[in-house]
């Protein structure tokens, strides 16, 4: 395997340990009472998310070396997600709205993570109450939402960042542009999302994906 392709296969890996780094904020102590101002703000940014049906984007995932990788993310709600690497990765992942799921195709492995012990949850799950865990960041730029979601109980678990900019004609009047996963180690991986298109068809057969695994090993 040449340099560029292990580059590759490294800022994947390491962006989808970062996303699922954190664990079910359903789980984590509320966070202290918002100020009014940041509390409409938190509000706002809740209401965005639950507002997506469905959305294709393209996006770029950085690492914190400056590694990247590009793709098209694909959702739909309720609890679907693919992330669809270019082909030099020859990785994805998909959400089925029960697991994440890892498919690495160099090395002809499967690996699955609850979506309920993800922070992409906040994104796929209408009812995760992301107002309760988080606080607004200052950005400076009133048309520039920043909301950081932790468990201050538990530092170990690391810390996901969404950042939004006001748009009148994406849901809920805030567009999500990129979110920024740090987790205990200090590896951090951000995911920037372009040319988003909501209320796209989207089907099931969108969230399909071959299985590299041999037969006789699953």
């Amino acid at each position: 395997m040449n340099r560029t392709m292990k580059t590759f296969r490294s800022c994947v890996s390491a962006a989808a340990l970062a996303a699922l780094s954190i664990p079910a904020l359903a789980l984590s102590q509320p966070a202290l009472a918002a100020e009014p101002a940041d509390a409409k703000q938190l509000a706002q940014a809740v209401e965005a998310l639950r507002a997506i049906d469905s959305l294709k984007a393209n996006f770029v995932q950085t690492d914190r070396s400056g590694q990247s990788v590009n793709g098209v993310l694909t959702l739909k709600r309720p609890g679907k997600i693919r992330f669809q690497y270019e082909k030099s990765a020859n990785m994805l992942i998909v959400g089925d709205g029960k697991a994440l799921t890892l498919i690495d195709y160099d090395v002809r492995q499967v690996q699955r993570w609850p979506i309920s012990n993800s922070p992409l949850g906040a994104l796929l799950d209408p009812k995760r109450d992301v107002a309760r865990f988080g606080r607004v960041l200052p950005t400076g730029n009133p048309n520039v939402i920043s909301i950081e979601v932790r468990d201050s109980t538990h530092p170990e678990y690391g810390v996901i960042t969404l950042i939004f900019q006001r748009k009148a004609s994406a849901p809920g009047g805030l567009e999500l542009t990129y979110w920024v996963s740090l987790d205990s180690q200090n590896k951090r991986t951000t995911i920037s999302l372009s040319n988003q298109r909501y209320g796209v068809p989207v089907t099931d057969n969108d969230f399909r994906w071959n299985d590299p695994r041999p037969r006789n090993r699953r």
